[in-house]
């Protein structure tokens, strides 16, 4: 019996249209009214559009933001976070100063970028903030996310320094950018969506992820009922327990109504 869902947002609640399917909001509501819990669980910081997608989800339960390194109650206002190291933050900001590589640092509230290339500007639009460019520096710590936009070429080719965990993800928004973020060691969607888990007392095995993308792998693998979308990532559909739909055609409505007829 599936007791809560961890859910994608870039190809998995939201597609290419930019907008999520009335019918997603609905078997939501249904699935709450049935006792399942709801967790949006995206790359994305816990501010802007995807805590608007968090907050209609469920808007009195736990949400991971940032790869997993800001886990929050949206109605509470708890935060679990995980900061970076300094080190690794520092050197971060001096090789996107020389390579003029596009980097993104996030805190839990707020985010800086000093590149003004036009990929900076369009993910700004896509989390549905303003685009104010500005130094590093300025963003208040703790830090608890690094994110390097490349073009997949360039994105073959990062490592993740020492210390860090690395995950890869793309959007429907933005064809042709990989979305290289960084967190502390250890610090995932899965991890995080062990962590709601044990807060809502819910075994790993009545647990459903839905994903797309290479960050969703660490939750996929360890839930009970992990679920690929119809255009994830091959690594993805081989990791998962079984596909749906596209993002496109409201694939994630296939994995919520399967979720309800459990109950």
């Amino acid at each position: 019996m599936i007791a809560l869902i961890g859910i994608d947002v870039d190809g998995t609640l939201v597609g290419s249209s930019g907008q999520v399917p009335d019918i997603i909001w609905q078997l939501a509501t249904e699935a709450r009214a049935a006792g399942i819990h709801l967790a949006l669980c995206s790359g994305r910081p816990a501010f802007g559009l995807a805590a608007d997608y968090a907050r209609r989800l469920d808007d009195d339960g736990w949400h991971i933001f940032q790869n997993g390194a800001s886990v929050v109650n949206l109605a509470t206002h708890e935060s679990r976070s995980t900061p970076l190291p300094e080190g690794s933050v520092r050197g971060l900001i001096s090789h996107a100063r020389e390579t003029g590589h596009v980097l993104e640092l996030y805190g839990d509230d707020d985010y800086a970028v000093e590149s003004e290339a036009a990929w900076a500007r369009e993910h700004a639009d896509l989390l549905g903030l303003p685009f104010k460019p500005r130094p590093y520096e300025t963003l208040s710590p703790p830090l608890v996310r690094a994110q390097w936009l490349l073009a997949p070429e360039d994105a073959r080719r990062v490592v993740a320094p020492p210390g860090l965990e690395m995950a890869d993800s793309s959007s429907p928004l933005m064809p042709g950018v990989r979305f290289i973020g960084l967190t502390r060691q250890g610090v995932s969607k899965g991890s995080a969506m062990r962590e709601i888990a044990a807060a809502y007392r819910v075994d790993m095995r009545d647990v459903m992820y839905v994903g797309d993308s290479g960050n969703d792998l660490s939750a996929l693998r360890v839930v009970g009922h992990p679920i690929a979308m119809g255009n994830a990532d091959p690594e993805v559909i081989k990791a998962a327990q079984r596909t749906v739909g596209h993002v496109d055609a409201a694939g994630l409505a296939d994995a919520l109504r399967i979720a309800i007829s459990s109950r």
